[in-house]
This record gives structure tokens, sequence and C-alpha cells, in this order.
């Protein structure tokens, strides 16, 4: 079978977090815990799609995706720029500027997204269906373990990790996911950009 270009990123991104994680290799911060998650507030980003629909106005209700400068071209207005901004922001945003470019006289947009590829946790390793997977708020590490089917039979479980970038450098949080289970540990949020990485048992 011929290794895909999403499971050989997912190799790579495995590979960078082995070497991360090995002993003496960059900072380190296993046995402390993370510090809070960023704002968990769902934002738009590149790569984020998204259903427009103004109100009475089917030319302009249709599906957008957000462009890497973070704009989207809309009819009438061009280029508008949405990274940052909440679907409701965005939407408020859209139905300002129809109104002052003379387009709409009191324009009703709302938003609807429909696919967050800016906001992903990759999780690779040990686990059934390694990928990038969307991050919700209050997602946590095992939760993320969860979305990609749980560990194999291979898994270290209480060795996987969480690698996130911290004032410009690359962090590493334990997440002992058995005994986050029984009750041990608190189980750790993880945000957009995280790495969750479960290693394989040493035989």
């Amino acid at each position: 079978m011929h290794e895909t270009s999403a499971s050989k990123s997912l190799s790579a991104i495995a590979l960078a977090v082995a070497l991360v994680a090995g002993p003496g290799c960059g900072p380190s911060a296993i046995g402390t815990p993370p510090p809070p998650v960023a704002n968990q507030q769902a934002v738009l980003g590149p790569g984020d799609a998204f259903d427009v629909r103004v109100y009475g106005e089917a030319d302009l209700s249709t599906n957008y995706v957000v462009q890497p400068d973070g704009t989207i071209d809309f009819p009438y207005l061009g280029s508008v720029e949405v990274d940052g901004l909440s679907p409701t922001g965005a939407a408020q945003h859209l139905a300002s500027r129809l109104r002052e470019g003379g387009v709409l006289v009191a324009p009703h947009v709302s938003i609807v997204v429909t696919d967050y590829t800016s906001r992903v946790i990759a999780v690779t390793g040990a686990v059934r269906r390694p990928g990038n997977y969307p991050v919700t708020p209050g997602l946590t590490g095992l939760q993320a373990v969860g979305l990609a089917g749980g560990t194999n039979e291979l898994a270290n479980r209480n060795g996987a990790i969480v690698t996130r970038r911290v004032d410009g450098q690359m962090r590493r949080y334990a997440v002992p996911l058995d005994r986050i289970i029984v009750g041990d540990v608190d189980d750790v949020p993880v945000q957009a950009g995280d790495i969750l990485y479960v290693p394989e048992r040493i035989l």
C-alpha cells in the first residue's frame, strides 16, 4: 500500500515530536501543569469554510473559504478580512460593509461554519486514526485521543505528551491517559495548534 501525503505528514510530525521528546532535546515541561489554554472562542482563520446567508438576497448567499491572507472575496465588496473574527462578528462585519457601501439598506446576515480547518489538533503516534481533528471549546487530551479512535495495542498510554508553542518555544506536557481515567491526575486542556503524540511501548 502506498503511503499517502497525509500519512507522510503525520509521520513527519511523529518524528519531530519524538526528537523533541528525547532526553536533553529542547525545552521540556513534563511533570509541570500546562499553562491555561488560549482563548477557546471559535474564530475564523485561513482554510475555514462557512455558509453566508443574506436574508432575501440569494445571489449573496453561498459558501466561502477564508484565503491564506485571511480574506474572502465578497460580491459588491471585493476583499473582506474575516481572519480572527467569530462567526457572529464576521456576520456583523459583512452587514456593516454592505450597509456602508450602499449595497443594502438593512442587511440581515448570518454565518454557519462548515469546516474549521484552521482550528485543529494533530493526534499522532500509537492511535487508531492519526490525523488532524477540530478543536472545540473545552476539548481535552483524553477526548482528543478518543476522536482519533483511541490508542492501539502498542500504545504507551501513560507516556502521551502534548507539544505546544509557548512564548515562542515548543513545550511538552504529560498526558498520562490511564492515570487521567482513574482520577489520579487532571486531564489536560488542549488548544488549536497542539500536537498530541502517543508513543509505543518499549518491548
